[in-house]
């Protein structure tokens, strides 16, 4: 089944936390980090965020600077990319930023237990899917990206659980990692793939493809260990 490359993009503390124990919106990295957020957003055809993240982050997933706009119309892509949300509940608040900022469209996924009112709302702001009765597979989100969309390179900026649920599909083909010089603790502050809880059902094996070291943050930069994705990585 034919599926967008996925790039996870993703800000962690030194001590492997993703957020604080309370989840709070992840803002503990620099302004260089964030132009770097900008600069991995840009590579995609679409961004592809969870329900909890969007509403915590409360993010337009736009592209602020013109200058990696301008880049994007060159190498063929529209100016902003496409903005993907899972929600297996459909519950989006109809103030969050996303949905006041009309600069590409707004896709989103979802399950068919979502009731009639629910599904009315968000089909005033997006294009809704309902690919899965009481939950959704990601590889079917994936291959309905490519075949419907197509979208060929698919950057994912969280959160966890839906981080989880592509390594589990093993779907995740290159991750960039910022660690920030901090310590937040808490036995059950998530991880890139969540909060301790039970492993994946086999391990993804990865390799380093850059590092830099600006100021106090590191950034890393791997692609899966197969040909198809250490051939194919493209740097920054």
């Amino acid at each position: 089944m034919a599926r967008p490359k996925v790039i996870l993009n993703f800000a962690i503390t030194v001590d492997g936390k993703a957020s604080t124990t309370a989840l709070t919106p992840s803002r503990f990295t620099s302004s260089h980090d964030k132009q770097r957020l900008l600069e991995i957003r840009s590579l995609g055809d679409a961004v592809l965020i969870g329900r909890n993240t969007l509403q915590t982050d409360n993010m337009s997933m736009g592209i602020p600077n013109e200058i990696l706009r301008k880049a994007r119309i060159e190498r063929g892509q529209s100016e902003y990319p496409i903005r993907v949300v899972i929600s297996r509940s459909g519950a989006l608040p109809s103030d969050l930023k996303i949905f006041n900022h009309q600069i590409s469209p707004i896709v989103i996924y979802s399950t068919q237990q979502i009731s009639a009112e629910i599904q009315s709302n968000l089909e005033r702001h997006a294009v809704l899917h309902l690919l899965g009765e009481e939950d959704l597979n990601l590889n079917d989100v994936l291959a309905h990206l490519y075949e419907t969309y197509h979208v060929r390179t698919l950057v994912c900026e969280g959160g966890p659980t839906l981080a989880k649920a592509l390594a589990e599909a093993d779907a995740i083909d290159e991750l960039f990692i910022t660690i920030a010089p901090r310590l937040f603790g808490g036995a059950m502050a998530p991880g890139i793939l969540g909060r301790p809880g039970i492993y994946l059902s086999s391990s993804r094996n990865y390799q380093l493809v850059s590092m830099e070291i600006v100021a106090s943050e590191c950034y890393l930069h791997y692609a899966a260990d197969r040909p198809s994705c250490i051939n194919q990585t493209r740097q920054l």
